[in-house]
């Protein structure tokens, strides 16, 4: 197996951390709370409390 120098694990670690860092980047904005928005609405109609 050949062996690498330093610096390419280091290049290595910094391209796969940077990889890492975009797709949860580009995930987390993806995301579309739309569900939530309904649920709140479906909550303040309900809150007619018969004591």
């Amino acid at each position: 197996m050949p062996q690498m120098s330093p610096m390419m694990w280091f290049s290595l670690f910094i391209f796969f951390s940077m990889t890492l860092i975009l797709f949860n980047q580009l995930n987390f904005f993806s995301y579309k709370p739309n569900k939530i928005k309904k649920m709140t609405m479906k909550m303040k109609k309900n809150i007619n409390w018969m004591w």
